[in-house]
Order: structure tokens, then sequence, then C-alpha cells
């Protein structure tokens, strides 16, 4: 009988868990952060963020895929360096785990081919073919393939193989129905949901959750410092005002219990957005948001276009920079999260939420699964993959061979 060698486990458990708390998103960056400064982080970040929307742009991934790709490469790297991977090979990675769960499958070679005209527009103006390909050593790609997939298997390790995904697009328009707010309002909010996965909001809330906080901030954002709208062009008769839903949502209520949301979590969120805006404003350079575009979703473009048609079309979904700049000035930002904070200091606290009720037939939303205070969140081990204080272990198993790991996901 051949022994087990001593301080190898024969086997580990990991049980996925879909969100963190903002502490230990903090801890995790913290310690895969290296030697970046965090404003060094972020920019990185976001150039990561730009680089996955403007690939899936070109190839015409849904709006689904290319968020759920962004959200893939934050999640990566609370458990992996970054100074250990190349940023463009996660992001392709993550694209393609996201083209899995999604059902809008591309082939990596797919992937590659329109990341390196987005990498290389130069080179792709000067091809000579429609579809404007820049010309790569097989070897070459062969090579980034490879690395490709390894990335991707350790992304799959970070989402225990999960391939479950809900989005808050669906759940933006639901409630904007239940709250009765107007379309433009719930256009906008549309538009800060996708930016929203710029960010952590997505590894830190449930969908429904942030759906509801960008309604909130988009009410914030269209009433704060702005005049009135003409009733009549904007607003449909007897729809919800913007301070009127502002008051709603802050002051909390039945829907807290209805939905399972806490009114402070809709302050976070918003907090979260407007601080990835002030950023942008402040180094526009970084990529501007959804915010001040068109919240249209890419499509595939025909396959065969004049050189002309052609070239325009690259040059707007190659490089994702918006014509238009944000419409909202870093000190108007400040101003708004100074104004948050002393309303959220003037708030007398209030009772916890109540027990969740069996269903939302109303607006079709499923109840929260995940909610719970005493929930471990992140991905931990139930034996040895989480810390003293109950927060998950860093890279504790994941992407090592040794002994046996079972992947867990779903209810306790």
């Amino acid at each position: 009988m051949v022994e087990p060698v001593i301080g190898i486990p024969v086997s580990t458990v990991k049980l996925h868990k879909p969100y963190f708390t903002p502490q230990q998103v903090q801890d995790l960056c913290e310690k895969t952060r290296g030697k970046l400064s965090i404003s060094q982080e972020e920019k990185v970040r976001q150039h990561a963020c730009t680089f996955i929307e403007a690939v899936g742009a070109k190839i015409g991934f849904p709006r689904k895929t290319i968020a759920t790709a962004q959200s893939l490469y934050h999640r990566f790297h609370l458990f992996f360096p970054r100074k250990d991977f190349s940023s463009h090979d996660v992001c392709l990675a993550a694209l393609y785990v996201s083209t899995k769960m999604h059902d809008t499958l591309k082939k990596p070679k797919d992937i590659l081919t329109a990341s390196y005209a987005v990498r290389f527009p130069e080179k792709a103006l000067k091809s000579k073919t429609l579809v404007r390909e820049v010309d790569v050593d097989p070897q070459a790609l062969e090579s980034d393939r490879q690395r490709l997939l390894a990335i991707e298997r350790l992304i799959l390790e970070t989402i225990c193989f999960n391939f479950t995904s809900k989005m808050p697009f669906p759940f933006v328009i639901k409630l904007g129905r239940y709250f009765n707010v107007s379309k433009l309002l719930t256009k906008f909010a549309w538009r800060l949901a996708v930016d929203a996965y710029r960010t952590h909001v997505p590894l830190m809330y449930p969908p429904h959750t942030v759906a509801l906080g960008c309604l909130y901030l988009a009410a914030l954002l269209m009433s704060f410092e702005q005049p009135p709208p003409p009733m009549s062009q904007t607003f449909q008769q007897e729809a919800m005002t913007p301070l009127q839903l502002i008051s709603l949502l802050t002051r909390g209520g039945e829907w807290e219990d209805q939905f399972n949301i806490d009114a402070d979590h809709l302050e976070q969120i918003a907090h979260e957005v407007i601080d990835l805006f002030a950023q942008i404003a402040q180094n526009p350079a970084s990529g501007a948001p959804s915010a001040s575009t068109s919240p249209s979703t890419p499509s595939s473009p025909p396959r065969h276009l004049p050189h002309a048609s052609q070239s325009h079309s690259q040059h707007q979904h190659a490089i994702y920079h918006p014509t238009t700049s944000l419409p909202f000035k870093s000190d108007q930002l400040m101003r708004l999260k100074i104004a948050m904070r002393d309303r959220e200091a003037e708030r007398p606290p209030r009772p916890p939420l109540k027990t969740l009720r069996p269903g939302y037939p109303m607006t079709g939303l499923a109840p929260n699964p995940y909610h719970s205070q005493n929930l471990g969140y992140g991905q931990g081990n139930e034996h040895s993959g989480e810390g003293p204080s109950g927060d998950p272990a860093l890279n504790e198993g994941l992407g090592r061979n040794e002994g046996t790991v079972r992947f867990l996901f779903g209810a306790d």
C-alpha cells in the first residue's frame, strides 16, 4: 500500500460562493496588487475593461457576454497577482469563458484574431482583406492560444466551474416598470448597469440589487444640480419623477422586504459607480464609460461590406472611445458624494430586513438564495480555504495539480 506524501492534501473541497463583502474585495486586492498603487491598479483595470469592450464589439458579442467577461476579469485578479499574467491574456481568456457561459461560442483563434486588430490598428488598416485581419505568424498565434487556454482553466477554478450567470439588465426594465419611472430614466439606468461591470459591484451584490442601485443613481444624476426637464417632453404622464424615486429608495420601506434589498446597499453601489466616473473625468484616456454613449448592444457586422463602409465600421467597433465626452464634471460628482454622505449621516437607524417572502409575482423577480448575514462570501474551502477571520484565503489550491480538488456550487 502506497503511503500518501506528508504535507500534500489527498483531497480538497472548494465551495463556490458568488459574492464577496466589500472588505473582502479590499483585502484581496491589496494582496494581489503587488507594487502598484491603488490609482495605478484602477487604470490597469479600466484599460482591461476597455479592451474587452473593444474586442467584444468587434466580434459582435451581446452585452451579456461582454459584461460577464469583465466580471470574470475582476474575479480572477482577486486570487491571482497582476504581475504574474499579461492583462491581454487574462482579458481574452475571460471573454472566451464568457462565450461558453452565454452560448455565444467563438474559437480561441477567432477571439485572438479580433484582438490583434484592436491592439494593432495600424497593421489592420494596412491589411488587404475585407475583414481587416492582422497577418500573424502561426507559431505566435498558437503560443497565444496555449496561454489563453491555460488561463481559462484558472478562471474556471475561480468560479468552481459554475456556468450560471444572471445579469442586472432585465431587472432594470422590470424594476423600472414596477416603480413606474420614465423610459428616459430606465434607459439611463441601463447604461449605468453597463458601467457597473467596470467596477467590483457585480462581485458584491446580486443582479437585482445592482439594477435597483443603478435606477437610484440614475435618479440622482438626473436631478442633482440639474434643471427640471419639461414634463411633457421627458416623462410620461403619472410617471414617478427622479426626486420621488430618490425619496422612496432613501427612506426604505416595504420594497426592501419584498425584493430582499437593503437601502444602504443602493448607496454603496451609487458611490462605487460615481467613483468610477470621477476617476475617468480626471483621466479621460482610461476610456469613457457607457453613460455618455448609446445603450445599444453591439451587433455583428455584415460579412461582405465595401471597403469604405467596412473601414467606418472598424473605426466604430475596434476602438472603444466614444466621441462624446463624459457629461459629468469631477467637482460636480464630488459635491454629489458629499450630499449623499450628509444625507446618510442624518438618516435614523432602521430595523433589519424581515423574512423573505416566497416570491415576487408583480415583477417576476426570483428570491435571492444567497442573502444571509452569516454566509461565507467568495470562494472558500470548508477546511483550509478561509482565513482566521472567515475571509477567503488567497489562491488556496487554485491552479495546482496536488491532490484531488472537488468544486461544489449551489445550496450548502
